[in-house]
Formats: C-alpha cells, sequence, structure tokens
C-alpha cells in the first residue's frame, strides 16, 4: 500500500495473514447471506451479527497484520510469529461461527462446560493475538523502515489505536464477565454505557489510516501535505475515541452526549472529513487533467 511494493503478501512472514484474511472477510460474508436467508435479529446474544462482524473484521486486521509484518526489518521467529497468529485469528473467529450454528452465545457463555471452555480459548487466543499487535507496534516505533513519512504515520498510529482498541476490548470482556456472573447484562457500563462502543471506534484505524496515505499519493500529493492530512485523520480518530470513551465510563448512551462531548464529536468527524475531501479533489483533479479526459483537438 506503500507504493514501494505492491506484493507485499508475497513475503514469507505475510503470506498465511494475507490467505486467513481473505478468508475470514470472505467467511464474513457468507454469513451475511445466510442471515438474509436464515432471518434472526441482528443484535442479542445470538445473532449473525457476530459471525459477519467478526469474520470481516478479523479478516481485515489480519490483512493489515500481515502488512505491517512484511515492512518490518526481518527478525529470527518472524514466519513462525506470523503464522501462529493467523491461526489464533482463524481458530477464534471459527469459534464464534461454531456458537451460532450451535444456536448459543459466543461471548459471556458459561451455561456448560464445552461453552465456557470455547469462551475461555477465544480469550487465551485474543490475548495472544493482542500482544503480537503490542509488539508490533513497538517495533515500528523504534525500528527503521523504508516506507515514507507519511504512510509510517499512518502504520504507527493504525498500530497503536489496534492496540487500545484490543486493550479496551479485553477490560469490556473482563467487565462483563463480573455482570454477567452477577445477573447483569454483560455489555453495559453503568446505566447505558455501552463497553463495545470505544472498542470498535479505533479498532479500524490501521485499515483507513494507511489507505488515505496510499490514496493521497495516487492523487500526486506532496509527501508533507500527506503526512499532514494522515497526522489530522489519527487526530480525528484519538478525538471521537475519546468521545466513545467519556460516553461508556459515564455511564450514556453513544449519543446521549453532553454540549462539550458533542463539540469534541464534531471536531474529531471534522479532522476526519477534511483529509477524505482534500484527497477526493485532488483525485478528481487529477482525473480531469488526464489526456484521456481531454477533448480531441480537430486540424
Amino acid at each position: 500500500m506503500d507504493g514501494s511494493d505492491s506484493n507485499w503478501w508475497r513475503d514469507d512472514r505475510a503470506t498465511s495473514l494475507a490467505v486467513v484474511g481473505v478468508a475470514l472477510v470472505v467467511s464474513g460474508a457468507a454469513h451475511l447471506v445466510a442471515w438474509a436467508v436464515l432471518g434472526g435479529p441482528w443484535e442479542g446474544a445470538v445473532t449473525w451479527r457476530k459471525p459477519i462482524l467478526f469474520g470481516i473484521s478479523g479478516g481485515l486486521t489480519s490483512l493489515s497484520l500481515g502488512w505491517a509484518f512484511a515492512k518490518l526489518p526481518r527478525r529470527w521467529g518472524d514466519s513462525r510469529l506470523a503464522a501462529a497468529t493467523a491461526w489464533a485469528l482463524l481458530v477464534e473467529i471459527a469459534l464464534i461461527d461454531l456458537q451460532r450454528w450451535r444456536g448459543v452465545a459466543s461471548h459471556f457463555n458459561r451455561q456448560t462446560r464445552f461453552d465456557s471452555l470455547v469462551y475461555d480459548a477465544m480469550g487465551v487466543l485474543i490475548y495472544f493475538v493482542t500482544a503480537v499487535i503490542i509488539d508490533l507496534t513497538v517495533r515500528f516505533l523504534r525500528q527503521r523502515t523504508d516506507l515514507a513519512s507519511d504512510m509510517l504515520l499512518a502504520a504507527r498510529a493504525g498500530l497503536v489505536l489496534l492496540a487500545v482498541s484490543c486493550g479496551l476490548g479485553i477490560w469490556a470482556g473482563m467487565h462483563g464477565d463480573i455482570r454477567a456472573a452477577a445477573g447483569l447484562p454483560p455489555e453495559t457500563f453503568g446505566a447505558a454505557g455501552v463497553t463495545k462502543f470505544p472498542h470498535g471506534i479505533a479498532i479500524h484505524a490501521i485499515q483507513w489510516l494507511p489507505l488515505l496515505a496510499w490514496a493521497a499519493r495516487r492523487a500526486g500529493l506532496e509527501e508533507k501535505l500527506r503526512w499532514r492530512l494522515v497526522a489530522a485523520s489519527a487526530v480525528g480518530t484519538s478525538l471521537a475515541l475519546a468521545y466513545a470513551l467519556v460516553q461508556t465510563l459515564s455511564g450514556r448512551s453513544r449519543f446521549d452526549a453532553l454540549p462539550a462531548m458533542t463539540a469534541i464529536l464534531v471536531l474529531g468527524v471534522g479532522c476526519l472529513a477534511l483529509p477524505v475531501g482534500v484527497v477526493a479533489a485532488a483525485m478528481i483533479r487529477a482525473r480531469l487533467r488526464s489526456p484521456r479526459c481531454q477533448p480531441p483537438r480537430h486540424a
């Protein structure tokens, strides 16, 4: 995605993660078809939403981790670590899918010994993947790469936000276990806070920040401007994450916000929208200037 190597998935550290990533995205799409055919609620403990969203989200994360591995200087054991990460993601999503097809909840489910074993296995797998993400984040922050400054910023910010998101997901799981044991709804905090809200806000920054840098480069923008656009988008994501955290920890629903928090959200959305608008405008201008878009000249 940085323009210097479009075949990053051929790196032996990235291949397994790329293959699993594609398979998981396909699985998520297949479960979307299953939901359309079989029906059922979108929200709730037993729903097609989880195989759909976890499949697509896990697949995109797997692809991004493969790209990140391929852009780092090689370290002993990287190929095995990447393959183990791919398997961990694959098995975790497969267990979520299994529970849905069994007609039982995949999360906060300790109704039987088997359900408890599946839930604990999912937790161990996500702990492992989170540890790998933190390791990749530290390496990107400390090691040199051949990425342009804007793409390097996108990778660093995206990985930091992904690591924070994983940490929030682990916290949401621990908090939910405590509430479930007390007979309370596991996915709420306080009166109406939604624990998965901040977790979901930042988890895909590792996709959209590099995508923004790539699109800005394709649009012909200079590296300094590209860096500023990525930085603005990273700030916007961080502001949206801060908004989601405050809403959740104050026990408020997603959009039951005080004026100050509404202002933070608006500012965050603006920081996200402005770079997209600049890149889109640059692409349109580049397209209009293309020789193929020029009217033919007549003698």
